[in-house]
């Protein structure tokens, strides 16, 4: 087993910036470097969002949903292209839909696979899913640049 197979949380916080409240991904299951990834994002009444989205029938915020695909498809990349002082941005969104609604208590699965890698542009595809069933897609264009850029 290698260090990117079952990534906990510490491993996570060494190759991404986000902190909370914008952290989005809690585990990595499953990591193939440069071909996928398969993330776990635990879903807490705790989180700040709920607050107001919504007060009554809380749901995480789909761009939240798609938020949480980005970072895990950024462990994807750092898994094999990570050089100092870089950071992940994301270039694009595409066929993003909406299936189900995600509340508190969910395991969100992230999945993500690489479509293409050229000169610091990356495009997955990628999907969520809470107890097996898809609950958002979309297709990801993202970019690995130094900071500042």
């Amino acid at each position: 087993m290698t260090d990117h197979l079952n990534m906990n949380i510490n491993r996570i916080l060494k190759l991404l910036p986000h902190r909370y409240p914008i952290l989005l991904v809690d585990r990595v299951l499953e990591l193939e470097p440069s071909k996928r990834i398969k993330a776990l994002k635990n879903v807490s009444v705790n989180e700040p969002y709920f607050q107001g989205h919504f007060p009554e029938f809380p749901v995480m915020p789909g761009v939240l949903i798609l938020e949480s695909l980005a970072q895990a498809s950024a462990l994807l990349a750092f898994s094999q292209e990570q050089k100092p002082d870089t950071v992940y941005y994301f270039a694009g969104i595409d066929n993003a839909r909406f299936k189900k609604p995600v509340t508190p208590g969910d395991q969100l699965i992230l999945n993500a696979e690489v479509i293409r890698n050229k000169a610091g542009i990356w495009k997955f595809t990628a999907f969520a899913t809470v107890d097996n069933e898809i609950v958002a897609q979309a297709d990801l264009l993202c970019a690995i640049r130094q900071k500042g850029e």
